[in-house]
């Protein structure tokens, strides 16, 4: 593949001081298109620098921010800018979270060039440009884009790349100095509240997710059970967690999460766009309904016409009789 053989910009996130696995992802991404360039990565918190080696970062430039919270976008904004202005990248790259989305606008418009969001794919095309590959209309479209002016900015979804580890040594770590606007320090943090995981994945980087819908009917219990059995998320639709069937914070579409898992399964999901704008980058959608014309099965790879409470534990019981 062609490469850039120039450097590549990413910020990385951390949780809990351990570098994540979007991060580590993107990182990996990053390493194929420098080719002989280095891999600059960004920290805005105490950098885990063994896995950020592993991954492939050569460098890692940590702002300068003066006390200011790098949770708000403005300020992550400045400092990323403040490490191109040094390292002059061909690319910046980000995960594309809520917070990465806002941050790669603000470096489109301060940098006068382009961002492309919810990427699942990056190559150099023969030009030297970036061939940005995402899902659009509901999975129904696959578009290549590119940036054609300015340094590229892009924001790749969760689990489109697998994390790969290499031997490195640890990267050298770069103090970077950052003259934050006023616009920046005008906003201050006051409290954080993190949402409880539990044992399960993230529901945006996990690589299986199971959905429960209207069709649960209040009974996430085989859903969960699913999930736990594959190693999988639990998600659910905009109906389900306005009942209050199960926290919001599982709600996947438009006005929720948007995922990409490697294997979707839906249960008792109808398929309602405000849903399937929120999962069509799904790789293999699984779809389990009692209604044969549910929306659902149009976009579906698999799909089951069945009652849920039949349908899953014969799921189960094969399963754990593969298992062993």
């Amino acid at each position: 593949m062609t490469a850039l053989n120039k450097p590549v910009l990413v910020v990385v996130d951390h949780s809990g001081g351990v570098l994540t696995t979007p991060s580590a992802e993107v990182l990996t991404l990053a390493r194929t298109l420098a080719g002989d360039g280095d891999v600059v990565a960004v920290a805005l918190e105490s950098p885990d620098l063994p896995a950020l080696g592993r991954y492939g970062a050569t460098e890692v430039a940590v702002p300068e921010l003066g006390g200011q919270s790098a949770e708000v976008a403005a300020v992550v904004a400045e400092a990323v800018l403040a490490v191109v202005a040094r390292s002059q990248p061909a690319a910046v790259l980000l995960v594309s979270s809520f917070a990465g989305k806002e941050v790669a606008a603000r470096l489109a418009v301060a940098l006068g060039s382009g961002a492309i969001v919810d990427a699942t794919g990056v190559q150099v095309a023969d030009d030297g440009s970036l061939a940005v590959t995402k899902v659009v209309l509901q999975g129904s479209w696959d578009t290549t884009c590119t940036v054609r002016r300015g340094l590229p900015v892009i924001a790749v979804k969760p689990t489109s790349v697998d994390a790969v580890a290499v031997d490195a040594a640890e990267p050298a770590v770069v103090a970077v100095p950052v003259e934050l606007s006023e616009v920046a320090r005008a906003v201050r943090v006051v409290s954080r509240t993190e949402h409880p995981r539990g044992g399960r994945a993230p529901l945006a980087e996990a690589k299986a997710v199971v959905v429960g819908g209207r069709g649960v009917e209040g009974d996430f219990g085989l859903v969960e059970e699913l999930a736990d059995e594959i190693g999988a998320a639990v998600g659910a639709t905009r109906v389900a967690t306005d009942e209050g069937w199960i926290d919001h914070a599982a709600q996947i579409g438009q006005t929720g999460v948007t995922i990409a898992p490697r294997l979707y399964i839906g249960v008792g999901v109808s398929g309602a766009i405000h849903h399937t704008a929120g999962m069509q980058a799904a790789e293999t959608i699984i779809a389990v309904n009692n209604d044969p014309e549910a929306p659902i099965f149009e976009m579906a790879d698999l799909g089951i016409v069945g009652d849920l409470g039949d349908v899953l534990p014969q799921a189960l019981d094969e399963l754990r009789r593969l298992r062993g």
